[in-house]
């Protein structure tokens, strides 16, 4: 393992050599693409603005991704280029252990599955090249070991196959479940996850997903919602259901209780799940009290 480590070393020092400012600012750009903030504004957008049903999906593959590369990364506790090499720069903010890249992985699995589900050539092209140059930003940036990208490619690639390889039955067979039963999922098996592995990036991960299972099944029963219409409507949502977004995520992390409370993980399990609620109920339903969703004749 050593030598393929001191090997990955030497080609992110070979990357490195065309360092400067104007490369560094370019591939921070290109890295953002795969930073869970670009996901916050990306699948919200998708939701509210272009389809609901895929949204839901791409969100729930996307959580789920993010789980699993938590817990891949605190499993084989791999550490960062930087870490065991001094000629490496780190060029970019990084916490935690290196293997896989989760950026790698997050773009790959969510950016394939839109690929895959819009079935056109044109964006397939595009989503390649930016999975791409996500990965390839995460060696530039002295981040990650090639190894850790290759393995956040391959994981992303298996994900996205398994989703399509299952999502249609799951979601007839959910169709004819009662609420009792959505409930009971869309909770119990985030907490179940938590509870494997409690570490804060999972309660955010898993309190989302939460939020997100209670709000689609509250929206099918009790609301409407078409993320159709003209430009406008679409804009309006955007920026009023992100503009509430921000606001819950910046109030409830200075009103809920930090990392110093014994129930820290349940807060955050709380915070990220009333995210999720608002993504996926609130914010239709206050889009249809101000007339801002579509109905077509």
């Amino acid at each position: 393992m050593d030598a393929i480590l001191h090997w990955g070393v030497n080609i992110i020092v070979t990357i490195q050599q065309i360092h400067g400012p104007v490369t560094d600012s370019i591939f921070r750009v290109i890295t953002f693409l795969g930073e869970v903030e670009f996901f916050l504004i990306l699948l919200p957008l998708i939701f509210w603005c272009v389809d609901s049903r895929l949204g839901a999906h791409f969100a729930i593959l996307y959580l789920f991704s993010n789980y699993i590369h938590i817990g891949l990364k605190d499993l084989l506790q791999q550490p960062r280029p930087s870490d065991i090499d001094s000629r490496v720069l780190q060029l970019s903010h990084a916490e935690g252990y290196g293997l896989p890249s989760g950026h790698t992985q997050s773009a790959t699995v969510v950016l394939g599955s839109i690929a895959a589900q819009l079935r056109s050539t044109w964006f397939w092209v595009i989503a390649i090249g930016i999975i791409f140059l996500v990965g390839f930003s995460r060696i530039y940036l002295g981040v990650h070991f090639p190894t850790d990208v290759l393995a956040g490619w391959i994981i992303g690639i298996v994900l996205v196959i398994i989703y399509l390889k299952l999502h249609t039955n799951i979601e007839k067979w959910l169709v004819k479940q009662r609420l009792g039963m959505h409930m009971l999922l869309g909770l119990g098996v985030p907490l179940v996850l938590l509870i494997a592995h409690p570490v804060k990036e999972s309660a955010d991960a898993m309190g989302t997903l939460a939020g997100l299972g209670v709000g689609i099944a509250f929206l099918q029963r009790y609301s409407y919602f078409s993320a159709g219409g003209p430009w406008w409507q679409r804009a309006l949502r955007f920026v009023i259901g992100i503009a509430v977004i921000l606001g819950l995520y910046f109030g409830l992390k200075v009103a809920l209780p930090g990392g110093e409370s014994a129930l820290y993980l349940v807060f955050r399990f709380l915070r990220y799940s009333l995210i999720g609620v608002w993504v996926t109920f609130g914010a239709p339903w206050l889009f249809r009290l101000l007339k801002l969703v579509y109905r077509p004749k």
